[in-house]
């Protein structure tokens, strides 16, 4: 196809999603939970044209010479299918948000206010690699109540067109509207420019993805973005930290899964604990495989292995088992290295100082701010959410972990009886 006639198809895809949208405002939370039991069956029923696009994925993805972590993140199989499957299960269970009334009120001439939370419309979801995403995207957007315009990466394609068509077709069978679920058949970059320019036809677009794919979108996009960039995520130990527990936490933070957005990436320590804790938390993170570079105080206190951290480390999200290390000397300094050199997404203080927590949970400027826990616990499930698309560090609408709420928007409905203003 040339450009213009996939320009062409893109906008049409999102011309059916608008009605689409529409379509589903009508479905009560009994009719998306049949629907989306029925996507769940269609999933397990359907497996053998999805392992089949799947084998195609993974074939093209060891000519392309693709590693085998990358491999096995592409690969399905009738395990992870069901899995799959009952995570749809999963999500057709929890509550549904549409038409909770947020507020409601009455004014002195008779008017009755509600605020009430509808649907957004319809959602572009632009991701790279995971087939899984496809089932999570177009699932969480249905219990919502939204229409979805998906574009998944080159490597996952035939696996995302394949599940994709299972949901719609099960869905329909089950009283889903015709394109409530479309996903782009096109891997072309083209396409990613075409989807952000469709303001007419998308209300909102999340990417998820590397930097480079977000950075594209965010500057193509004429219509709002949910993003986060970088997951630059900090630990800062103060004075009256249990140094047992700040070692459980920052080895836990950075090693349990360090490719991950909510990983650790820099350790800030005070210095009045530097020559007690550094050793300390050393032997910890050598034994977890950790590579350490410390500034100059921390350096020699570290050990065998621990190279000098430069500026860039600062402010470098590794997703690996690479750790930069930095000594303060307050509380202030801690603060305001994370508003400076961190990327908002998720920042936690071990102490056991009232005032000293208070203090760095108020004034650090990110979408999620800890006491005494993991960075890794910014996550959907573990705020009890059950289920996530994705975690924002953006300030509008939506801020870190976003559940189904935060796939909704509100209105405001008023009640008069003939009221008429003076």
């Amino acid at each position: 196809m040339t450009e213009a006639e996939i320009q062409a198809a893109i906008h049409d895809m999102g011309r059916r999603a608008r009605a689409a949208s529409h379509a589903l405002v009508r479905l009560t939370t009994e009719d998306k939970s049949r629907i989306l039991l029925a996507m769940a069956k269609g999933l397990e029923e359907g497996s053998a044209p999805i392992l089949a696009a799947n084998a195609r994925d993974l074939e093209a993805g060891r000519q392309k010479g693709l590693s085998a972590a990358m491999l096995d993140r592409l690969k399905l199989d009738e395990r992870r299918l069901g899995q799959i499957a009952q995570a749809v299960r999963e999500v057709a269970a929890l509550p549904d948000p549409v038409g909770e009334v947020l507020a409601q009120w009455q004014r002195p001439n008779g008017l009755r206010i509600t605020k009430k939370r509808v649907p957004i419309g319809v959602i572009g979801i632009i991701f790279e690699s995971r087939p899984n995403v496809t089932v999570d995207a177009a699932t969480l957007c249905l219990k919502t109540g939204n229409a979805t315009l998906l574009r998944g990466g080159s490597e996952a394609i035939h696996s995302n067109v394949a599940l994709a068509a299972a949901l719609q077709q099960a869905g329909e069978a089950a009283g889903l509207p015709p394109d409530s679920v479309q996903l782009l058949p096109f891997t072309q970059r083209s396409s990613v420019e075409v989807m952000a320019g469709m303001d007419q036809h998308l209300d909102l677009i999340i990417p998820r993805g590397g930097k480079g794919l977000i950075e594209k979108v965010v500057s193509c996009a004429r219509m709002p973005v949910i993003k986060h960039y970088d997951g630059v995520c900090h630990v800062y130990v103060a004075p009256s930290a249990d140094l047992e527990m700040a070692c459980e936490i920052i080895v836990n933070s950075k090693a349990q899964k360090p490719g991950v957005c909510n990983a650790l990436e820099t350790l800030l320590v005070h210095r009045e604990i530097a020559a007690q804790f550094y050793p300390r938390v050393a032997v910890a993170l050598r034994q977890a495989g950790v590579q350490m570079r410390g500034d100059e105080q921390a350096l020699p206190l570290l050990g065998e292995g621990a190279q000098p951290a430069s500026e860039e480390d600062w402010r470098t999200e590794y997703l690996d088992l690479i750790l930069a290390i930095k000594t303060v000397a307050s509380s202030r300094e801690a603060i305001d290295h994370i508003n400076a050199h961190g990327s908002h997404h998720t920042d936690s203080i071990i102490s056991t100082n009232a005032d000293e927590v208070a203090q760095f949970l108020h004034e650090v400027d990110s979408a999620v701010v800890m006491h005494n826990a993991s960075t890794r616990f910014n996550d959907g499930g573990e705020f009890g959410f059950g289920a996530e698309i994705g975690i924002s560090t953006d300030k509008l609408h939506a801020r870190g972990p976003m559940g189904l709420a935060e796939l909704c928007s509100y209105k405001y409905l008023v009640e008069g009886s003939g009221q008429i203003r003076a």
